[in-house]
């Protein structure tokens, strides 16, 4: 599939794109907790800050996507959100970093990041035939994996080195570049309203329909929304802090997001060989050991036991999403499938940044370790509920030469 040239190009313009988001997370949290006068809540704003809006604009960029040639809205997701980071870098090197620009300039990634997800989710429909979904999600998966796991084993070092300002303009730079390659991933077609048409609410209803109609579908995404609840206030917030007090602070943290990075690659080589008949059961189960990292640091773990459970963790996610993303462009219509997602990303999403905000005043009250013990029990707990629904558990993938090719 490398050798095809529009698949190439968006593994090459993504696999850039998440080495720079590689780079960015680490970077701004220990860049916002050196600020003079920063403190848990400081990092939470600008956290909820980037995540909100993300949240609140999914579904406009679920219909946009729907409509326009999706690699049209990818090139000017990527380019704002180079523009964001860049912003985010000359604050960092200034030193000038009040907390308002700070919001607004995580605001507007947050903002490119609800462009850019459901167009991505519906273009690998367009560039890739039916038959070869599941390993053009596995190799996607790969690229943007080992991009992931060298930014953060590097960011950690890299900030220490160099500074979080330079660290973020170098994301800045990666994001523009993947925009220039997502420019040449030209022949993705518009779609429009029948008669030519335009309403955004009707296009929302059509996508509400196709979302609701499928339990398997709505129950996986109320799961996920409240484990990322979890994911966000662990990974966001209250990890960090518990590095930063006894693990010896950045170098440390990324060798946790490194091991969960390395996970994740050794997940998609899994992910190419295991093609379960119930992918959304199997993907469900997955995300049970995933509690493992929030309760290593809770209980006061070595790091070389927290960074084995995000190894584990790595691996459940990345073969959930390779079974979860196949499935969903699988069974949902390509006229469709990017306002699905939306719906999709925003229900997955939409309590990521309720857990940022609460992390901050709940490591305060009841500390940062009893905290991510009470993350990994939700986790478990909300995984073992999603089983329980028989749309998740009969779910089934169909005869691959019995089932026609969508549009």
């Amino acid at each position: 599939m490398v050798r095809e040239r529009r698949f190439a190009l968006l593994l090459a313009a993504r696999t850039i794109s998440v080495l720079g988001s590689g780079f960015a997370p680490i970077a701004l949290t220990f860049g916002v907790l050196a600020l003079p006068g920063a403190r848990a809540t400081t990092l939470s704003a600008v956290l909820a800050a980037q995540a909100l809006p993300m949240v609140a604009f999914l579904l406009l960029g679920g219909v946009v996507a729907d409509r326009m040639p999706r690699h049209r809205v990818m090139t000017a997701a990527e380019s704002v959100n180079a523009a964001a980071h860049l912003c985010l870098a000359a604050m960092m090197l200034t030193k000038w970093a009040p907390l308002p620009p700070l919001l607004v300039a995580s605001a507007v990634s947050g903002i490119a990041g609800a462009m850019l997800f459901p167009a991505l989710t519906g273009i690998i429909r367009d560039v890739v035939p039916p038959g070869r979904l599941h390993s053009a999600n596995a190799l996607l998966g790969m690229g943007t994996n080992v991009s992931k796991m060298a930014g953060l084993v590097l960011s950690g070092g890299a900030v220490v080195l160099i500074g979080s300002g330079w660290v973020l303009m170098t994301s800045g730079v990666m994001f523009a570049v993947a925009a220039v390659l997502i420019t040449m991933l030209r022949g993705t077609p518009g779609r429009g309203s029948p008669g030519g048409a335009y309403s955004v609410l009707a296009d929302l209803r059509a996508g509400w329909r196709e979302f609701v109609s499928r339990q398997w579908l709505w129950v996986a995404v109320a799961q996920f929304s409240i484990l990322m609840m979890a994911v966000q206030a662990a990974y966001g917030v209250l990890g960090p802090l518990v590095a930063r007090q006894h693990m010896g602070g950045a170098p440390a943290w990324s060798a946790v997001l490194a091991g969960e990075a390395v996970g994740m690659t050794i997940g998609v080589v899994l992910a190419l060989r295991l093609r379960p008949r119930r992918p959304v059961m199997v993907a469900t189960l997955l995300t049970l050991p995933t509690a493992a990292p929030y309760v290593l640091l809770g209980v006061g773990a070595p790091l070389w036991s927290i960074v084995s459970g995000a190894l584990v963790a790595g691996v459940c996610f990345d073969i959930y999403g390779v079974l979860w993303n196949t499935t969903v462009q699988r069974e949902i219509p390509g006229e469709s499938l990017s306002r699905v997602s939306s719906y999709d990303s925003l229900g997955s999403l939409m309590l990521g940044p309720l857990g940022m905000l609460l992390a901050g005043p709940l490591a305060v009250t009841v500390g940062a370790q009893p905290a991510l013990i009470g993350c990994g029990a939700m986790v478990v707990l909300v995984s073992m509920l999603a089983v329980l629904f028989p749309g998740v558990r009969e779910l089934r993938v169909p005869d691959v030469r019995a089932v026609p090719a969508r549009s």
